[in-house]
């Protein structure tokens, strides 16, 4: 699946998808152009007219690609044949016209007339408000024999009262897969097919509890299962070498095998071995995370030794600067024009720090401008880092959110005193330290989906960052990640990269309100006239000042009141 991008971009994109599709018939021939699993897909398909079938997937694997030849096939034969209308349905668009695209290509090489696929707007009506209407976009490939296929972006009520077959793909991530269930399942009435397939989304997900009712016999449907190694055994990996031009070998299988399961991480067993997880499933989906990847920006690490507190001044200004030579180069080339929006959560020990900078462009849409994440790195380094990149966009923040949960508290407490500590959401300061509760993540994660599902939001393309954000649950109804930690001996993760970009998600859609302050004057610029300092103020003026770095800003806003 890929990102939402410009027309000619995505043509020549499918081009380069689709044109080793002839080469790949020369050489297998076409009968055999369908892997093992692919071909009972479409056979289990084709030899009943009546039928619902449910396949639970890995992903990577083609079944949609397998589809597609089935859906030619079906609406290029005539009625006497028992061709029909062949509709897919699946929750994104890039989806659709990623079948509509495959099919195209289908009906050239199966020889088949068809039409040139066309878009049109799909009304929407709702029977019981005739003025609830709405237009929906979709893509169409009309055949000679007079059938069609129809590809929607979303579920539309409109359904209802259409013939054919329908394919659901991605079932288990439709907003309401029962609802669409009961339009479908009409079509059996009149001799037509329904095809539910889809990667797992958690036990009590209605796609896993339709399946566990199949394998129970209590519902007569017909099921398949494809993970990933039933893939491979078929000559997944084969198939991918022939039309890359790389040779197969064994070895070579098993080290793209491991890299897959090794890049998926804790969702390797949902995501491609078909075993839901515990409780409501991920809450966003691998293929739309993906789908948002598309920013250019760079994902600095930064791992200081378990000695490093144990090191002298010099060694461990050694060790640091490296980091700090690219810290300084990435903030150097960001662009100066937009708005920026900042999420630190903090680690120390068991967890990483993890900091996300979010550019608000000037369609408000939010892309990742800067990634960086920290293991064993001190309090004062932290600060450091963290102060290094507001100091750069200081002039265009509109606000940073803090993890202040624990030693968190203190990297907020800091930066509040140079740029103003936020308490509530009408009070200055762009600095917020926030104190998870279930509360703050029930009103604060659904705008974070929500920018995932209207595209706006754009993320920096990373393995692990994909793996934080798939570690994102339901948990009692509202999303947040789980207490189990994931990853090897001493490395794991705990989805930190995903409650950094909800930080920063959050500090970029507060009202921030800008404020002033007079600094306090040192003592040597008090002039005659002026009210002198007492001891004590003396003292604390000694004490504040002595060892301030340039991250550090005016004393005076270090209070908060009525300084």
């Amino acid at each position: 699946m890929t990102a939402p991008i410009s027309q000619a971009e995505w043509e020549r994109q499918r081009r380069d998808a689709t044109q080793a599709m002839p080469q790949v018939i020369d050489a297998v021939g076409l009968p055999k152009v369908l892997l093992p699993y692919q071909a009972k897909a479409v056979g289990l398909l084709d030899s009943a007219a009546r039928n619902v079938l449910f396949v639970e997937k890995s992903r990577r694997v083609g079944l949609t690609w397998g589809l597609a030849a089935y859906a030619v096939l079906r609406a290029g034969r005539e009625r006497a044949a028992k061709g029909m209308d062949v509709m897919y349905i699946s929750y994104s668009q890039e989806m659709t016209r990623e079948f509509i695209d495959a099919c195209a290509m289908w009906a050239k090489a199966f020889s088949i007339a068809a039409m040139d696929s066309d878009e049109l707007l799909f009304e929407d009506a709702n029977p019981a408000d005739p003025t609830d209407t709405k237009h929906i976009q979709a893509f169409r490939i009309r055949f000679a024999s007079g059938f069609e296929i129809l590809a929607l972006s979303s579920a539309p009520r409109g359904l209802r009262g259409k013939q054919g077959a329908v394919i659901i793909d991605e079932a288990a991530f439709v907003d309401s897969l029962p609802e669409l269930l009961k339009s479908a399942l009409a079509f059996l009435m009149w001799g037509g097919q329904v095809v539910v397939c889809s990667t797992h989304n958690g036990t009590d997900n209605p796609f896993n509890q339709t399946i566990q009712d199949i394998l129970a016999g209590r519902k007569s449907y017909q099921h398949l299962r494809i993970d990933f190694d039933t893939a491979l055994r078929d000559g997944l990996f084969q198939r991918i070498c022939l039309v890359t031009g790389e040779t197969w070998t064994p070895e070579a299988e098993a080290e793209w095998r491991q890299k897959i399961i090794s890049d998926y991480g804790d969702g390797a067993d949902e995501e491609l071995f078909c075993i839901p997880t515990q409780g409501t499933g991920a809450w966003l989906p691998a293929p739309l995370i993906e789908a948002r990847m598309t920013a250019e920006a760079p994902v600095l690490r930064l791992e200081l030794p378990a000695n490093y507190m144990q090191m002298n001044h010099l060694e461990q200004a050694i060790l640091l600067a490296p980091f700090m030579k690219q810290l300084a180069d990435a903030v150097g080339t960001l662009d100066p024009r937009p708005h920026y929006a900042l999420g630190f959560d903090f680690g120390r020990v068991a967890d990483l720090s993890t900091l996300s900078l979010l550019a608000i462009e000037q369609r408000l849409k939010r892309r990742e401008a800067l990634s960086i994440e920290m293991r064993n790195v001190p309090g004062k380094e932290q600060k450091l880092i963290v102060g290094a990149v507001l100091e750069h966009v200081k002039g265009r923040l509109v606000g940073a959110a803090f993890d202040a949960t624990g030693m968190g508290w203190t990297v907020a407490e800091d930066m509040g005193r140079k740029y103003g500590l936020k308490e509530a959401e009408d009070s200055p300061g762009l600095v917020w330290a926030i104190k998870f509760t279930e509360e703050w993540y029930r009103l604060q994660m659904p705008p974070l989906k929500g920018a995932f599902e209207d595209d706006q939001i754009a993320l920096i393309p990373d393995a692990e960052h994909l793996a934080d954000l798939r570690m994102v649950k339901l948990i009692r109804g509202i999303p947040r990640v789980p207490p189990v930690r994931e990853g090897e001996t001493g490395k794991k993760r705990h989805g930190d990269y995903a409650i950094a970009l909800a930080l920063a998600h959050f500090a970029s859609r507060m009202r921030w309100v800008e404020y002033g302050y007079r600094p306090v004057a040192h003592r040597h610029e008090i002039q005659p006239g002026q009210m002198q300092m007492t001891a004590a103020e003396a003292d604390w003026e000694d004490l504040s000042t002595e060892g301030r770095g340039w991250w550090d800003g005016p004393l005076g806003v270090r209070f908060r009141g009525n300084v």
